[in-house]
């Protein structure tokens, strides 16, 4: 039987009873066996779906990691938040008139945080993962956090969308909004996702649909990126560990990690 988890395709086999007995993940190469009694049932059963050499085992004892995330309550389990979950409860109390001159600016915020969430998400089957609109105290929420094998970046979204932007530090101007202070707020959500997981958090700055982004001057500490750019983030390493990246994420999902800010 197919099913997908954490980003990757799985087969699993199971008995007439509906009860699985192993579970072959591709991009891992590993047949994880539930019952030993049974490998050569279930290697025969996958034998048309394996590709070059497997490892072949009982399930991997479970790390620090996976106990702290299995023993969070659910309402303080932070990963299933959606990508612009603020945006989303906000235009649920308040959607605004039926009808108005100019579009909602908060759904083009929600389109924008949307398709940056859903890149980021995507990387998940390459040892990294994803956190989307994390609250802090005062109201404020953290528009995307992602850890991996590259370290961890906070990532502030803003709508682009077919404009221009100009950013000079310490603004950003996006069409013909007036200039905003964005590079402040995007280094602000960095600096406290470092003091709440102590370690080093590197600011992004997403112009999402941007047609074209003048960058007048390097700004301090921050990577400007559009959401085309975002899937490149995955392609750094060399900074965490794996068991440190499920660490940092197994802290990032509480929500208590952030209370306290």
């Amino acid at each position: 039987m197919p099913a997908r988890r954490h980003g990757r395709d799985w087969l699993h086999v199971r008995l007439p009873d509906g009860r699985d007995i192993a579970w072959y993940d591709r991009e891992a190469a590993r047949v994880t066996l539930l019952d030993a009694g049974r490998e050569e049932e279930a290697l025969a059963a996958l034998g048309p779906y394996l590709t070059g050499p497997v490892a072949v085992g009982p399930p991997p004892v479970p790390t620090s990691a996976d106990l702290v995330r299995l023993s969070l309550h659910p309402d303080d389990d932070l990963a299933p938040n959606r990508p612009g979950e603020a945006l989303l409860l906000d235009l649920d109390r308040t959607p605004g008139p039926a009808r108005r001159l100019r579009p909602d600016p908060r759904r083009a915020e929600l389109a924008a945080q949307r398709t940056v969430g859903d890149a980021l998400d995507a990387m998940d089957g390459a040892g990294w993962h994803a956190l989307h609109s994390l609250p802090l105290p005062g109201g404020h929420r953290v528009h995307h956090l992602l850890i991996g094998p590259g370290g961890l970046y906070v990532l502030h979204v803003r709508s682009a969308h077919r404009q221009q932007a100009t950013v000079a530090e310490p603004r950003v101007r996006i069409g013909r909004r007036p200039p905003e202070p964005v590079l402040h707020r995007a280094r602000a959500d960095a600096d406290r996702a470092a003091h709440a997981l102590t370690a080093e958090v590197r600011p992004v700055l997403v112009l999402a649909g941007a047609r074209r982004v003048t960058v007048a001057g390097a700004p301090r500490g921050v990577r400007i990126l559009t959401d085309a750019d975002v899937p490149g983030l995955a392609r750094g390493g060399g900074v965490l560990k794996p068991a440190d990246v499920e660490a940092l994420y197994a802290a990032a999902r509480d929500r208590r990690t952030w209370a306290g800010l």
